[in-house]
C-alpha cells in the first residue's frame, strides 16, 4: 500500500513548525548556556587551630561575590569550598577532586604554605589558574613559578622583610627569633635576616601546632635579648601570646610578630596583646574608599573585623571578578585570561595594587599597633615600612 504525500500547503506548516522549534529551543539554549554558572574551587584550611585564617579568606570571597549580585564577572558563580585541614596530602585531594570531578577553571584561597608547595604545581601543571590569597612559599615566586599562578597577598621572605626592617628602624640591636618548623617558618627567618640589621641571639624552630611555648619562652628569657621576633599563626599565635603574657614578658621585652597577632587571633587575645607591634600588608583602618566599604560590609555580616587573610581573599575575588569580564566570560581562553589577571584591574583594599613579573603584588607592608580598642584591643596601622632590601625572586622566574 502507497503511503499518500502531503500536501504542498501541509508540508510547509509541517516544516515551519518544525524551524519555529528549532529556533525557540536556540533561544532557550543561548540564554541559558550564557547564565551556566562559572565553577571556582576553594581551598583552604578550615578546621583546627588554624581553621579561623581559612574561614576569613572563604568569608571574605564569598562577601565580594554577595555584593556582586551572585556573580563574578557578570557570570553567575558556585563556590565549590574544600578543606585541606593543614595538610599537604588533603590539600592534593581536595585539588584533584576540583579540577577532575567538578572541572574547576579556577581554585582560590590556600592558608598555608606547606598546602601550597603540595599542590601549586598539580593544579598548574592542568592548566588550571590557582589565585592564591595568603600562602606565598619562595619557591613558586622564583624559578618554580608559573603562569598560571598569580597572588594577592606577598611572597614568604616579602612579608617578613618588612618586619626584619620594623625591627631594625625601632632600633633594637639583640633579637631572638621564634618561628615553626614548615616552609613558611624558614622563609621567615630567611626574609627578617636579609633586612634586620642587628645580631640574631638564637632562631628556634618549633613544631606546627605546638600547644605549649613555656620552654622556649624560658629559653628566651635567660638568653636576654632586647626583643622578640616571631611568626606563629593561627592558634598557634594565641597561645604563644597567652603565654608570652603569663610569663610577665609582654610589656616588659618587646614582642614584634608577623601573622602571629592579626584580625583572626585578636578576638581571643583581646586586652592580653595591648603593647605588641606587628608588621603588616593590610589593617582595617587603611584609609582608601574601598578599605572603608570593605571593612563596614564585613562588619556588617559576620560581627567582627577583617583580618589580612578577610582582606587578601577579597582582593582575589575582585580580581577574578575583572578579569572574567574582560574575558566576556569565555575562561577557556586562557591567553586571553591570563592577560586579564595580569592587568589587575581593580581597586585593592590595600591601596595601589600591580603584578611583579612573577606575578606576585608589588604592595607595602605597615607597621601596625595593638591598641586598646572598643572590644578590648584593636589592629591600628601606624606608618608604612620602606624595606631596603628584597630577594629578587622575579629574576629567577622565567615569566615575561
Amino acid at each position: 500500500m502507497t503511503t499518500p504525500r502531503p500536501s504542498r500547503q501541509r508540508r510547509k506548516l509541517v516544516i515551519g513548525g518544525l524551524a519555529a522549534a528549532l529556533l525557540a529551543g536556540a533561544g532557550a539554549t543561548g540564554p541559558a548556556m550564557a547564565q551556566e554558572p562559572l565553577k571556582i574551587g576553594f581551598i583552604g584550611t578550615l578546621s583546627g587551630p588554624a581553621g579561623a585564617l581559612g574561614q576569613d579568606q572563604y568569608d571574605a570571597f564569598m562577601l565580594a561575590i554577595k555584593q556582586k549580585g551572585g556573580k563574578l564577572g557578570g557570570v553567575p558563580v558556585t563556590v565549590i569550598r574544600e578543606d585541606d585541614q593543614l595538610k599537604p596530602d588533603q590539600g592534593v585531594q581536595a585539588a584533584t577532586k576540583l579540577i577532575k570531578s567538578d572541572h574547576v577553571p579556577i581554585i582560590t584561597g590556600v592558608t598555608f604554605s606547606n598546602v601550597m608547595m603540595a599542590i601549586h604545581k598539580p593544579i598548574t601543571d592542568a592548566k588550571v589558574f590557582l589565585i592564591g590569597s595568603n600562602a606565598g612559599p619562595a619557591p613558586i615566586a622564583g624559578k618554580s613559578c608559573s603562569p598560571f599562578f598569580f597572588s594577592t597577598s606577598w611572597d614568604n621572605d616579602q612579608l617578613h622583610e618588612a618586619g626584619g626592617q620594623l625591627t631594625s628602624d625601632l632600633g633594637y640591636k639583640n633579637v631572638y627569633v621564634m618561628a615553626p618548623n614548615y616552609q613558611a617558618g624558614r622563609d621567615a627567618v630567611s626574609g627578617f635576616k636579609r633586612d634586620y640589621t642587628g645580631k640574631i641571639i638564637d632562631e628556634v624552630y618549633t613544631q606546627v601546632n605546638q600547644p605549649d611555648y613555656s620552654a622556649e619562652i624560658a629559653q628566651l628569657q635567660a638568653a636576654k635579648p632586647d626583643a622578640v621576633y616571631v611568626f606563629y599563626p593561627g592558634g598557634m599565635g594565641v597561645n604563644f601570646v597567652k603565654q608570652y603574657r603569663q610569663a610577665g614578658l609582654l610589656g616588659k621585652l618587646p614582642l614584634i610578630s608577623v601573622s602571629t597577632i592579626d584580625g583572626s587571633t585578636l578576638p581571643a587575645l583581646k586586652s592580653l596583646a595591648i603593647g605588641a607591634i606587628t608588621s603588616a600588608p593590610y589593617a582595617p583602618n587603611l584609609d582608601n574608599p574601598q578599605n572603608q566599604q570593605f571593612v563596614q560590609a564585613f562588619v556588617a555580616a559576620y560581627k567582627r573585623q577583617p583580618s589580612m587573610y578577610a582582606a587578601q581573599s577579597y582582593d582575589a575575588a575582585n580580581l577574578i571578578d575583572s578579569a572574567v569580564a574582560k574575558v566576556k566570560g569565555n575562561v577557556s581562553d586562557a591567553d586571553a585570561l591570563r592577560a586579564a589577571f595580569k592587568a589587575a584591574d581593580f581597586k585593592s583594599v590595600r591601596g595601589a595594587f600591580k603584578f611583579a613579573s612573577n606575578q606576585f603584588p608589588d604592595a607595602g607592608f605597615f607597621r601596625v599597633d595593638v591598641v586598646k580598642g572598643a572590644d578590648g584591643a584593636e589592629l591600628k596601622a601606624v606608618s608604612p615600612i620602606r624595606i631596603q632590601k628584597r630577594a629578587n625572586f622575579a629574576a629567577a622566574c622565567p615569566l615575561k
